[in-house]
């Protein structure tokens, strides 16, 4: 039988700094398992430039020329981290029996594509990379990751904890992820919906090579955001249940004062009167800026934009 195709997805945005590291790195990782005869041939890395000012693509032709195992995708502007990814594995799906997908700034270990394939071989069709540890972050990154996961699992968002973009598919799989049309993307939570039979692989992130970190705290957030409002209607069904918990608080207090009425009593009530009417302003406010999320969500997949364009692709035929 023979061995099946890998292509090895890279997403890249200004990665001008650590890519050809990340190239070297790569072609040696293939190039073994090549020797090995745990893929084929015509296995490559595809470099995926999402827009990027500096000098990525031109980076990525250059590879290409040099060295048949290296493909690229550019896409005529920049898109996002998940649009990028998208278009990658879409590229590969017609190309490849197992795809991997891992960030370019090489925190994910290499090392681990090894056990992916090999746990592909044994019949799994997703491989998930899992960090074993995050002794390395900040305390605030810990705790705002971690939290991150179990709040989207608490809202019935089925995310493998700890595990970012770094898996592993088979076109089968592929073939399933090809079938989720929704422009709000968020795939580490649309892949455990496709099923199939999945594993995990632990390893060990390690530090960004160079460059800049490409999520800051902003984009972190509005990352989070997207997968919270692309995943769950809870947040709405919250919203719910906080109105009926208000209306039976103002009953309450309704009753309470035509008690203290009936016998007399003072009702001082300038500060509570303030500070319920700003509390509750305030989460009106607050709901409606949910509802509207949820309201532009389904404006923008109404009009079926297209999550990627692509300008040019280098493969075995160019």
């Amino acid at each position: 039988m023979r061995p099946n195709t890998l292509y090895i997805v890279v997403p890249c945005y200004n990665e001008e700094a650590v890519l050809p590291e990340t190239a070297k790195r790569l072609r040696s990782k293939l190039e073994s398992l090549i020797a090995d005869g745990a893929v084929s041939s015509g296995s490559r890395i595809l470099f995926v430039n999402d827009g990027s000012r500096d000098a990525t693509w031109p980076i990525i032709m250059a590879l290409h020329r040099d060295c048949p195992l290296f493909s690229g995708v550019d896409l005529t502007r920049n898109r996002g981290h998940q649009n990028a990814l998208l278009a990658g594995l879409m590229t590969a799906k017609e190309r490849a029996d197992l795809v991997i997908s891992m960030d370019a700034d090489l925190q994910d270990d290499i090392g681990a594509v090894d056990e992916m394939v090999a746990k592909y071989h044994d019949g799994c069709d997703i491989v998930y990379g899992v960090r074993s540890s995050r002794k390395k972050d900040t305390f605030f990154k810990r705790v705002t990751a971690e939290g991150f996961y179990r709040f989207m699992n608490a809202l019935g968002a089925n995310v493998v904890f700890n595990h970012a973009d770094y898996r592993l598919m088979s076109k089968a799989a592929l073939e399933g992820l090809a079938e989720f049309k929704e422009v709000n993307l968020f795939l580490r939570g649309i892949v455990p919906m496709i099923g199939y039979t999945t594993a995990t692989v632990e390893y060990e992130r390690g530090e960004r090579f160079a460059g800049e970190s490409k999520y800051p705290l902003k984009k972190m957030i509005a990352f989070a955001l997207e997968g919270i409002t692309s995943l769950s209607t809870k947040p709405i069904r919250l919203i719910t249940a906080l109105g009926f918990l208000i209306f039976l608080v103002s009953v309450a207090m309704l009753i309470t004062f035509i008690a203290q009425w009936a016998m007399g009593m003072t009702v001082a009530g300038w500060a509570s009167v303030i500070c319920s009417v700003w509390a509750i302003g305030g989460l009106i406010l607050l709901s409606l800026g949910v509802i509207g999320e949820y309201i532009g969500k389904i404006y923008l997949e109404t009009k079926h934009r297209p999550r990627f364009l692509i300008r040019e692709i280098l493969d075995d035929e160019k």
